[in-house]
């Protein structure tokens, strides 16, 4: 017996059972176990027989249900059955034979409502609820009303006996229910967590197959391009060429049903970003034309393009998605089309200043769609009409992804068809405007002429550039050296990373392709110790990815890692050159064909920008003049005010004047908050475009959560540091100007430059009078008493900054020009000791002829070179107030 109870007691919490069936049981065993007790203690007590027949009876009927209802699996039914048992039978005997208000039945009620809570669901469960809620108010009426009809023969020792047990069945059972419904969740919840883990690895497995699958396949393809390019550019037959062009359009399907299947699965784990940006309309159209004619000429189709004249020429989008969404819609189309025709039709409508709707419409005369077909159109793997289409290439999962990639650019696309008659495809994207230029007329006929066969010309010459190739797959290496053949560049390669640090160890390359994956040292690995290459010849040389990773977030990544260029596999003869023209030098390239134009594009390939070293950037809590920004190219980041007419980028669409001047004497707050991490992240990667390294200069960590937020998103970069400049305002402001002339001087080291900061941070001088403390009071740093003596003793706070901390340093006593002269007297003692090179006088609400009478104040005492008279930020603004101004400046 005691081993079945154990082993019915173990299946309670098996995840295997159904966790209805087992919340049923358990609670239901509570309940039978309570009413038995307390009919087991009306016995002993000697009470009212009813009451105690009726309960021991509806324990037995109960077991009865249970068993019954569990073993036909219909636990919804049992659970009704005895709670309509206990709301209609136990509850009333043992309330009106049980002495009523004056007996230990009242505590039951809470445990009805507990029952019914936990073993029904549902509708079932509001009905015995409303049901419950009327019988106990019935049992109070009658019992007030009428108490003769409640049969109560207590004595004082059997209530205090009655009432015990209640209390104490009542609080058992009760307990017991909870715990185990607890219990049960925890069990799920863990459950679910380890599926969830579970889930995760799969995906992530499934992920490193796919990303494995295509740079494997990849690398063969992109030899097979390669050579087959390479013959297509030689003088042979016209049969030749004919195989050739097969071979070249066979191997272009086999990529794009590797890309589909890369795709959705990026999709399905949530990994697919849409990365928007400036692109020539145009050109992508002329890409787009010169890929689908061939295909539709192959088939004998009539293809036509009909573009909108009043189209933009630059629009701002993920020009890759757009062109895979369309090139899978065109690609169908030529599909499923015999003969007749297939056409694309790109129209816009303008909705705002700098706005557009684009609609992309593709139609085909081609066998349609039925209708009962459609709306499963764009599920994965899924093909209409199989016994039709079982002879035509694909894995059916072109429409699907389009249909996801609209959905995440936030489109929208509808399809008409016609079954056997043809099918339209309309794709809606909203875009934003870069050129007001128009495209004008749009001839296609003129766009695809280098569909034709022509001999091949190099688009440039360089016999005394020097390029390095870095690839483990000597297959990769002989065709990018055939496909650079003609260009005359004099090319070095290497089979390894190490290999390839001899090499930049010994000469100086003008432009560097590294594969990325490679065994031992990889692609990134060895672009980090080039760039740290002690006695290195290549330190700031360009280097591209030229890899079969393919992907936006490995471009993300090659752009975080510090790479000048991004190519992917199997390379493009044209878009290979194109980049190499970019990253070498002017000087020493000859252009022969004077219509080359560069396909350099920040989705394909990036154009080489010739990066800094060292780059200095900060936030606009700094409080430097944005002239003095503008020369100096030094790029900040705007913190964020926070009101309660929205969310204001610092600087940009808010001044300190403008915030205090709506705060006035409202009792309305704003805040200043650090960018997020997310934002610095951005930020950085924008920067890294330009430089090789960046140092990134903080406000004091210990006021604000800017230090903490860019040092979590700088570790995404191997390349960023940020520095605590342990002040606030123009303070770090003067440290920016001091680390921009170091590196201007031509300290290029990170380390170098962060050892000279350490030694100057301690130097900078960083305080600020405050006029009155009604602001620092509303923003939290002084206390209601403290504020209230402020004003009753004219007492001015000044700040300072100590060991990072904002402190108040001093108290001025007296009117507000009294204050405002102390101020200056003290902070500006000892003169000798001032560096005069420069100072920032930094305020809050003053008007200009009080900021340049402070101005000549200080120049009777300590006569410096230059005085910059700089408003503060918001975020000191709001936490100092009108009036409030501050000497910044440096000791020697």
């Amino acid at each position: 017996m005691r081993d079945r109870f154990r082993t019915w007691a173990a299946s309670l919490f098996d995840p295997e059972k159904d966790f209805r069936e087992r919340t049923f049981q358990l609670i239901v065993f509570i309940a039978i176990a309570a009413v038995f007790l307390a009919a087991l203690g009306d016995l002993l007590s000697g009470e009212n027989v009813v009451e105690t027949v009726v309960l021991f009876v509806s324990c037995f009927m109960a077991v009865f249900v249970a068993a019954v209802t569990l073993k036909r699996h219909q636990v919804q039914l049992g659970g009704a059955l005895i709670t309509g048992g206990i709301i209609f039978v136990i509850h009333p005997v043992t309330f009106f034979f049980g002495g009523g208000l004056e007996g230990g039945s009242v505590l039951w009620i809470s445990c009805c409502f507990l029952f019914i809570g936990l073993i029904l669901t549902g509708r079932l469960r509001i009905i015995m609820l409303v049901l419950m809620i009327l019988l106990t108010a019935a049992e109070f009426i009658i019992s007030y009303f009428f108490p003769e009809v409640i049969v109560s023969g207590h004595t004082r020792e059997l209530w205090y006996v009655d009432m015990a047990i209640s209390a104490f069945v009542v609080g058992l059972s009760t307990y017991i229910m909870v715990w185990f419904q607890s219990k049960l969740y925890t069990v799920e919840n863990n459950r679910t967590r380890e599926q969830a883990k579970q889930i995760e690895t799969l995906n992530q497995a499934q992920n490193r197959f796919f990303s494995s699958m295509s740079h494997e396949i990849r690398t063969p393809i992109n030899t097979i391009i390669g050579l087959n390019e390479m013959i297509l550019r030689e003088d042979v037959s016209d049969e030749v060429a004919e195989d050739a062009r097969n071979i070249q359009s066979a191997s272009k399907t086999l990529l794009s049903l590797i890309n589909d299947i890369l795709d959705m699965s990026k999709i399905e784990s949530g990994r697919m970003d849409i990365l928007p940006a400036p692109y020539d309309v145009g050109k992508m159209l002329s890409e787009l034309v010169n890929m689908i004619w061939i295909r539709a000429k192959e088939k004998n189709l009539q293809f036509t393009v009909d573009v909108d004249p009043s189209l933009p020429e630059q629009l701002y989008s993920d020009e890759v998605r757009i062109k895979q969404i369309l090139i899978n819609l065109l690609n169908n189309a030529i599909k499923y089309t015999e003969e007749g025709k297939v056409s694309l039709g790109v129209h816009c409508r303008k909705i705002g200043e700098r706005k557009v709707v684009v609609t992309y419409t593709v139609e085909d005369t081609g066998m349609g769609i039925r209708k009962e077909s459609i709306p499963h159109l764009f599920d994965a793997f899924r093909r209409e009409d199989e016994s039709k289409n079982r002879y035509i290439e694909g894995t059916g999962l072109g429409l699907s992804i389009v249909k996801q990639l609209v959905d995440l650019m936030g489109g929208e696309i509808t399809v008409n068809s016609v079954y056997t008659k043809g099918s339209t495809f309309e794709v809606i994207l909203e875009q934003e405007i870069v050129s007001d230029k128009v495209l004008g007329k749009y001839d296609p006929t003129t766009m695809h002429r280098g569909a034709q066969r022509n001999r091949y010309h190099q688009s440039f010459e360089a016999p005394e550039a020097r390029v390095l190739i870095v690839d483990d797959d000597p297959a990769n290496l002989m065709v990018a050296e055939k496909l650079l053949r003609e260009t005359m560049v004099q090319i070095t390669t290497a089979r390894s990373g190490a290999e390839a640090l001899d090499h930049t160890l010994e000469q100086h390359f003008d432009a560097i392709f590294m594969d990325h994956l490679m065994p031992g040292m990889d692609g990134i690995e060895c672009l980090h110790a080039i760039r740290e290459q002690s006695g290195g010849l290549n330190k700031e040389t360009p280097v591209a990815a030229l890899t079969a990773n393919a992907g936006s977030a490995n471009q993300a990544l090659y752009r975080h890692e510090g790479f000048d260029g991004y190519l992917v596999k199997p390379v493009d003869a044209a878009l290979f050159e194109d980049l190499l023209l970019s990253m070498l030098p002017q000087e020493i390239v000859q252009i022969t064909d004077e219509g080359v134009e560069s396909f350099a594009s920040d989705k394909i390939v990036r154009a080489l920008q010739r990066k800094v070293p060292l780059l200095i950037t900060t936030d606009s809590i700094s409080d430097l003049p944005k002239d003095l920004l503008n020369t100096l190219k030094i790029p900040v980041l705007s913190y964020k005010v926070y009101m309660e007419g929205g969310v204001f980028s610092d600087g940009l669409e808010a001044e300190g004047d403008v915030i205090i001047r709506y705060m006035g004497d409202r009792a309305i707050t704003a805040r200043s908050e650090a960018p997020e991490v997310s934002e610095y992240e951005e930020f950085f990667s924008r920067q890294l475009l330009n430089a090789q390294h960046v140092i990134h200069l903080v406000m004091s960590r210990h006021t604000s959560r800017g230090y903490e937020n860019a040092t979590e998103a700088a570790l995404a970069f191997y390349n960023v540091r940020v520095y605590d400049s342990g002040h606030l305002s123009s303070g770090t402001g003067l440290l920016t100007l001091y680390a921009k002339k170091l590196t201007d001087s031509g300290i290029t080291d990170a380390e170098t430059l962060t050892r000279e900061l350490d030694k100057k941070r301690a130097k900078i001088q960083t305080s600020f009078i405050v006029d009155s403390p009604d602001y620092l009071y509303r923003s939290g740093r002084l206390s209601r008493t403290v504020q209230k003596l402020c004003r009753a003793f004219l007492l001015h706070p000044v700040l300072r900054l100590k060991n990072g901390y904002m402190t108040v340093g001093a108290v001025i006593v007296g009117n507000t020009d009294r204050a405002r002269s102390i101020y200056i007297r003290n902070t500006l003692r000892n003169p000798e000791e001032i560096d005069r090179s420069m100072l920032f006088i930094t305020y809050v609400g003053m008007k200009k002829s009080e900021v340049e009478a402070i101005r000549e104040e200080v120049l009777k005492k300590v006569p410096f070179e230059k005085v910059y008279l700089q408003k503060a930020s918001p975020a000191v603004s709001i936490n100092s107030g009108p009036g409030t101004f501050g000497l910044l400046f440096m000791r020697k």
